[in-house]
């Protein structure tokens, strides 16, 4: 497993953190994280976004820390007690209502990310850890992209990316995720399994992991008892970890999905190959729903992300845990200085 060391003042590195649909929860959590000194540990943060929000957003928290604009990253203090952003002045605030889908909101979202890929693609700082945007916002705004990972790898010029989800020490892959359930079944083939194996072994190479050995899950209970009940274990899984094991990758399966991920916890595995999206959400998140992290691996940036929503519901209200960010953040620091392309 990789060292979590912590970083010496000097060498942090710097993590844009993007505010999110400012009609959402984002700018919340985002200052709130920031009002910890925990944070400052690790990452040098500055925020991508917009006075006039983060202004509204620290009162909704209560927070009492001055903001720092910056027009460059070296022009940081990146101390506890001041919040260093760039300022977009993108928005006109009477546009944005807590709680409520909108175009002004979804374009603002969409340009705050636009801005971190710019920075991050010509060397201005090492990570983006991303706060929630919403949908809706965005398509109402005319963005052509479904979500972050869509926007950017469209923005990096990069074809795929890999999603993994970092919950303490357990890391999780999907070879399935936004498909029926039905739907990922029959997309469980030896062909997509050994492809899976092989971008999870690249993405643990590319964040610094000194071990990759990877378990791939089981679909069926106790993994099928060989066909007694379902076959894909026997048909599929078993012949992709054989091949995978060929060409000389370091991997175990199927594993009984029921078992796999405490296994992976307690440090047998140093990543798991879930199957479908809610087998491996479901074991991040019942072990610790809100330090449960997103990292993105594809572009020539490192991007991590809370795991949660918008969550317009509570939005203004200054009661949203800060928790997912502050581990964005994090994580963001601890993975950089190993990130590799």
């Amino acid at each position: 497993m990789m060292s979590e060391c912590t970083h010496t003042m000097k060498e942090r590195p710097i993590v844009a953190i993007t505010l999110g649909d400012p009609a959402g929860i984002g700018p919340e959590i985002v200052v709130r994280a920031l009002s910890s000194p925990d944070t400052y540990l690790e990452a040098r943060p500055l925020v991508i976004g917009e006075r006039q929000i983060l202004e509204r957003a620290s009162a909704i928290v209560e927070s009492y820390i001055p903001l720092n604009e910056v027009a460059h990253p070296v022009e940081g203090k990146y101390v506890h007690g001041s919040i260093d952003f760039v300022d977009l002045q993108n928005i006109d605030l009477a546009s944005i209502k807590p709680g409520e889908v909108g175009a002004a909101g979804g374009r603002a979202s969409f340009e705050y990310i636009e801005k971190s890929v710019k920075m991050a693609m010509e060397g201005q700082i090492d990570a983006i850890a991303t706060a929630p945007i919403n949908k809706e916002s965005i398509s109402a705004a005319g963005i052509p992209f479904i979500g972050h990972t869509e926007m950017l790898t469209s923005l990096a010029g990069c074809q795929d990316a890999i999603t993994m989800f970092q919950v303490r020490n357990l890391r999780i892959f999907f070879l399935t995720r936004h498909v029926s359930l039905a739907q990922a079944c029959g997309l469980i083939t030896s062909e997509a399994i050994l492809a899976a194996i092989e971008g999870s072994d690249d993405a643990l190479r590319r964040l610094g992991s000194e071990g990759r050995r990877i378990a791939v899950a089981g679909l069926n209970p106790h993994c099928g008892e060989h066909g007694l009940f379902g076959n894909e274990e026997v048909q599929q899984i078993e012949p992709a970890v054989h091949e995978a094991l060929k060409r000389g990758y370091s991997v175990d399966g199927p594993v009984p999905a029921d078992s796999v991920f405490h296994r992976a916890l307690r440090g047998e595995f140093d990543a798991v190959l879930s199957l479908y999206h809610d087998q491996g959400h479901i074991a991040a998140k019942t072990l610790d729903f809100e330090r449960t992290v997103s990292v993105t691996i594809g572009p020539p940036f490192l991007r991590t992300s809370v795991d949660h929503g918008t969550a317009f519901d509570i939005a203004g209200k200054g009661i949203a845990s800060s928790v997912s960010m502050e581990e964005a953040i994090m994580w963001a620091a601890r993975y950089s200085p190993h990130f590799r392309q």
